[in-house]
């Protein structure tokens, strides 16, 4: 075992001592040590039931046979640091969590590790970590909040929150009934309700096989929960006796079969970085080529919040992961046969699953013909960009509007706020990239405004930004080269056309290419927003969003 390197021998005498004074008792000084790398907080609302996990996980690891040592890891709540500078810290976070649960299993030599994770960054920085340390690893997503309830209206954070401050700037609800659907829109524990970002990276690591069967959409306030924190805490002290690694499981296979449950479930456009990123940590082949190629081949048979009414709730109650991979497993040859951290592979896991098909539909008669996801290429995005399909609505498939740029998030949300933005218009929100934010902040809160004020379907935003899992409406982003590396977005000026094209998968600048070329030639050099602290570490050394901003 790896603990044996700091608890056997003579020489190991003063580790010894200090792991008597932490607790361990003699009988189980030579079980296996498993780390609970836990994201508890009482600041993320998708975070406050940790404990109660923590203490189940730590039930089923000495109950097989292990000895638990909890310690914690940072978590961010993307929808209270949203719409501000706070934000900025929120894809970069991601590392620093990889970084955080690497340091502590391996300066202390750690057996095992079960990762407590759930909101947006912590998932995929657990994965990172699991994937570079190579230990054997379980990860328990804490699971989605209860559907809110507002006189018998159904509520998403999204719809009741995001969305509703644009309804009442338009005019369309008070402000009682305002308040009232914020009071009502977060009724418990958990990750927000549709398949945003957390929820997006919970699924995506059940059908990985890095998590036990329906953890990914089981409600954080459920015993269904309870139960499989206890069971992945018995089921990693049996990885860690068998030495089954992270690398047995994410492997190129698993994470391909991740990007078809996506792009046929429609979650979130952030997926896109971190799979890519998960596959760096691991050395795995799967780049931005994997999403493209898939993306012709899958169709959506699954629409939930916020592109349409359900929610994880009815996901979980239609069968759930396994219900979507039994409904593509026997209708998609790219979807291979992997197993996971519960030993079952995929066709032992839906031999007896149910599938409720008014929710998950089949493959012979999908939900849309098109993907959930897209990725697009033109002379705005030559490095890609990508955008929601399942949340633009097919008539405007093909959109061409006139541009509006803003050098940053606010100056944006300004300009929404005082009505600047009138149907036809392309908001272009730039200098918001990995390097350029620095951070690539999401952009919910013009989003949302967007689709609450109506102009969901007759004005769009493209932005070398990203956007939360909960965005709808004509909105691509990750474009790259982002502004702050001299791309396309940076030479947009006011009144050019952009053509939106999601059939033949197109983001195009109807300019000149003598024109922009003039205009690159006046191009001022790109000046960095922070010059100390994390933010200006991470700017120097992250890279693009088509490699997954990985640092």
């Amino acid at each position: 075992m790896n603990s044996d390197k700091i608890k056997k021998g003579l020489a190991r005498t003063p580790h010894r001592g200090l792991l008597y004074a932490a607790g361990v008792s003699k009988k189980n000084i030579n079980k296996p040590f498993i780390g609970i790398a836990s994201s508890f907080s009482d600041l993320v609302p998708g975070h406050i039931n940790m404990r109660d996990l923590e203490r189940q996980i730590e039930k089923g690891i000495h109950s097989g046979g292990g000895q638990a040592f909890v310690f914690g890891v940072p978590a961010v709540c993307d929808g209270i640091a949203m719409g501000h500078s706070g934000m900025q810290y929120s894809l970069p976070s991601r590392d620093l969590i990889a970084d955080c649960v690497e340091t502590v299993a391996a300066a202390h030599q750690l057996d095992g590790l079960v990762l407590l994770s759930n909101c947006d960054k912590i998932t995929p920085g657990m994965l990172i970590a699991a994937a570079r340390l190579n230990i054997p690893a379980i990860i328990v997503t804490a699971g989605p909040m209860l559907d809110g309830i507002c006189k018998h209206q159904k509520l998403t954070m999204i719809k009741g929150s995001f969305e509703a401050v644009g309804k009442y700037r338009a005019g369309m609800i008070n402000e009682n009934e305002l308040l009232e659907m914020e009071e009502n829109s977060c009724p418990s524990a958990g990750s927000c309700q549709g398949l945003y970002t957390a929820n997006t990276m919970a699924c995506l690591t059940e059908v990985i096989g890095m998590s036990l069967p329906q953890c990914g959409t089981a409600a954080a306030v459920s015993a269904l929960k309870r139960r499989i924190a206890f069971d992945s805490g018995l089921q990693i002290v049996n990885l860690a006796e068998n030495n089954i690694k992270p690398s047995d499981i994410i492997t190129r296979a698993s994470l391909r079969n991740a990007i078809i449950c996506d792009l046929a479930m429609g979650g979130s456009t952030n997926s896109f970085l971190h799979i890519l990123a998960i596959a760096n940590a691991g050395g795995i082949d799967v780049t931005l080529k994997d999403f493209e190629e898939l993306s012709g081949k899958i169709k959506q048979i699954v629409k939930l919040d916020p592109s349409a009414a359900p929610t994880m709730t009815d996901l979980h109650n239609a069968g759930g992961i396994t219900a979507v991979l039994k409904t593509l497993y026997n209708n998609i040859p790219e979807l291979t046969n992997t197993t996971g951290v519960s030993g079952l592979s995929i066709e032992e896991l839906i031999k007896d699953a149910w599938v409720d098909t008014e929710l998950i539909h089949n493959v012979t008669n999908p939900v849309t013909q098109k993907p959930g996801l897209g990725i697009l290429y033109g002379n705005i995005a030559s490095g890609g960009c990508v955008t929601k399909i399942s949340g633009i609505d097919e008539s405007c498939y093909e959109f061409e509007g006139t541009a509006k740029p803003f050098d940053s998030e606010e100056a944006a949300m300004e300009a929404l706020e005082k009505d600047e933005i009138k149907a036809g218009d392309v908001i272009v929100i730039r200098y918001e990239g990995p390097k350029g934010g620095p951070g690539m902040r999401e952009m919910l809160a013009p989003t949302s405004l967007l689709v609450g004020k109506g102009l969901g379907t007759s004005a769009a935003l493209i932005t070398d930004g990203r956007f939360s899992g909960g965005t709808r409406g004509i909105c691509i982003g990750h474009i790259c080269p982002e502004a702050a590396d001299g791309g396309v977005i940076a030479l947009i000026e006011e009144g050019d056309k952009i053509k939106i094209d999601i059939n033949k998968r197109r983001l195009d600048l109807l300019v000149d290419e003598h024109i922009l070329e003039e205009r690159r030639k006046k191009l001022k050099p790109f000046t960095p927003k922070h010059t100390s602290g994390y933010l200006a570490k991470y700017a120097r050394s992250v890279q693009d969003a088509s490699h997954g901003a990985i640092v």
